[in-house]
């Protein structure tokens, strides 16, 4: 599909339509077409300009349905499952709950995009380039920035490990790429050793509060000084199944139907509106029709207010629309369109069960108090969340991939670069650490994935300037272990099937093993000048990070343009 511009423009419309090679697979919306056909030659710098505002604002969809909705669902479930943070069991569940379903959520939006990517042989790799270059910006970019903003003393035994097992994970994928294939055995493999990893810190963080005893004990020689839920009860009132004060009805609850249904369905706070300043308001503007649309079709179940957020009239209008979300949007719409017996189609017979089911709800319930079932509609956001994130990134993935045939770039460039660097920078950033309300404050191992997802450089540099430069410092090194892991292994482990079990994996430019080298040289330059410097990190070691970043940068654009060339293995 990349010969189309070496065609005359008056025959890039037949090019694409006739290529089999340029059909985009899944999304609703076919962007080769419409940069080809659609718009004339004269005017294809306007579909470009378009298609790069499309891109950010698939960003802040994925960044806000992740945040807001993703989250604060896998926090309720992961509660009503009896993982949720408490005194009694708090040695135990927080590594689980910290590893599992909120590295989860934080890492939604990359492993969805990785799951998408690898689903086309065409795109896998912007798959690679994504969890390299996203690997390399955080460890470098992102971990640098820290120090330069805050010099602090690192934590040792959770820095070791998590560079340790990152280390691993580069090295599989390295040879994965390099005999062009993973079978079945390679990708469970993956799975499995985030499985020994989320062991791993269970018993390391088991051994911890062992040597410590039970309780909050003072810090240790590693471990950052943080407010307990008592000296800081702003931190732990926002939990991730409260939206903050955006979502925070300004009158009583005890109100009509009608009126709850309006006050529930509102994404702006007025109060805070007029308190903040024009570019939060500029940004908040693009975000309300995605929060709005988001309401209307995802229920979230906050388990720490006293009414579990329920709101009867929304969440009994959630029974017809998140399944009418899940059956429109599962491969394009292809299932909520398909004619039963060609006669009634699937979206309907869904509208006819859920609307019944919905009027049940409503007329056997009150406004003032949740239903016991309620927890159930915390697994319905879960799956109308996801929806949302995998088709969100259904479309980012054919939009890069069309970027790219109209610039001629590879798809390793557009996963290093573009991709890569929306899902690190994220949106507006975390004020402070996000853990459930009530939550006694572990050890930066624990916290650091418990993070406001697609945040990674705001919120960590956000931390660092707030005095937390160790939490911050080790999400830099352990969130991105789950996003290699799960990302590579369960996307290839899906496009898997009985009589073929296994993916191939060949790399679409030599710019490949440019990030895997630059990524694995990074971890190696940490693992080893940290704990020479007694893991005692200034501004000196910041620079250094960045500055390799802006040299890797260089390197890796200049081979893209064939300026360096490099033997392919």
């Amino acid at each position: 599909c990349w010969e189309v511009r070496k065609h005359n423009s008056s025959e890039w419309c037949h090019f694409i339509r006739t290529n089999p090679d340029c059909r985009l697979d899944g999304g609703f919306l076919d962007y080769l077409d419409g940069v080809f056909c659609v718009f004339p030659p004269r005017l294809l710098p306007l579909a470009v300009t378009l298609y790069a505002l499309w891109l950010l604002y698939l960003f802040i969809i994925l960044g806000v349905t992740a945040e807001k909705f993703f989250c604060p669902n896998l926090s309720a479930i992961s509660t009503n499952l009896k993982l949720s943070h408490n005194v009694a069991v708090f040695f135990l569940t927080t590594p689980l709950h910290g590893v599992t379903f909120l590295a989860f959520g934080n890492g939604a939006p990359d492993v969805f995009s990785a799951v998408v990517a690898f689903s086309d042989p065409r795109t896998a790799g912007l798959a690679i380039g994504a969890i390299f270059g996203a690997g390399v910006f955080v460890t470098t970019v992102v971990a640098g920035g820290i120090a330069l903003v805050k010099p602090f003393t690192a934590a040792s035994r959770p820095f070791l490990r998590d560079v340790i097992f990152y280390m691993v994970a580069v090295f599989l994928t390295f040879v994965v790429l390099y005999v062009g294939r993973i079978r079945l055995g390679e990708a469970l493999g993956y799975l499995g050793l985030y499985v020994f990893y989320v062991l791993t810190v269970v018993l390391c963080t088991w051994i911890h509060r062992r040597q410590r005893g039970d309780g909050l004990a003072p810090p240790g020689p590693w471990e950052p000084e943080m407010p307990t839920d008592i000296e800081e009860p702003e931190a732990s009132s926002t939990n991730s199944g409260d939206y903050g004060e955006e979502y925070r009805p300004l009158l009583p609850s005890q109100e009509t139907s009608l009126r709850i249904l309006t006050v529930a369905l509102s994404p702006l706070d007025y109060r805070k509106w007029r308190r903040k300043p024009w570019y939060w308001r500029l940004f908040k503007a693009f975000k309300v029709p995605v929060e709005l649309v988001l309401l209307l079709t995802v229920p979230v179940v906050d388990p720490d207010k006293d009414d579990l957020n329920w709101r009867r009239p929304l969440n009994c209008l959630h029974i017809l629309t998140s399944p009418l979300l899940c059956v429109l949007t599962l491969k394009s719409g292809a299932y909520g369109l398909y004619q039963i017996q060609g006669i009634f189609p699937v979206w309907g017979l869904v509208t006819v069960v859920a609307s019944a089911l919905a009027f049940i709800i409503f007329i056997t319930t009150s406004n003032e108090e949740p239903p016991k079932y309620h927890c159930v509609f915390a697994f319905l956001g879960f799956l109308a969340s996801a929806m949302w994130i995998n088709a969100a990134a259904t479309e980012l993935v054919n939009i890069l991939r069309t970027l790219g045939i109209i610039f001629q770039l590879s798809n390793t460039v557009l996963g290093l670069t573009l991709l890569a660097w929306g899902n690190s920078i994220g949106g507006e950033g975390s004020a402070a650490p996000q853990c459930p309300p009530g939550t006694p404050w572990g050890p930066p191992a624990i916290l650091k994935v418990s993070f406001s997802p697609c945040a990674d450089t705001f919120s960590d540099l956000t931390m660092a300037r707030q005095g937390y430069p160790r939490m911050a410092f080790s999400a830099c090194f352990g969130g991105i272990i789950f996003n290699i892991l799960v990302g590579v292994g369960l996307g290839c482990l899906l496009q898997m099937t009985s009589s073929q079990p296994l993916v191939k994996l060949e790399p679409d430019s030599p710019l490949v093993w440019v990030l895997a080298g630059a990524l694995g040289l990074s971890l190696v330059f940490s693992f080893v000048t940290v704990p020479a410097q007694c893991f005692q990190l200034g501004k000196a070691y910041g620079v250094c990070l960045i500055t390799y970043y802006l040299v890797f940068l260089c390197v890796a654009l200049l081979t893209e343009f064939r300026v360096i060339h490099f033997s392919t293995p």
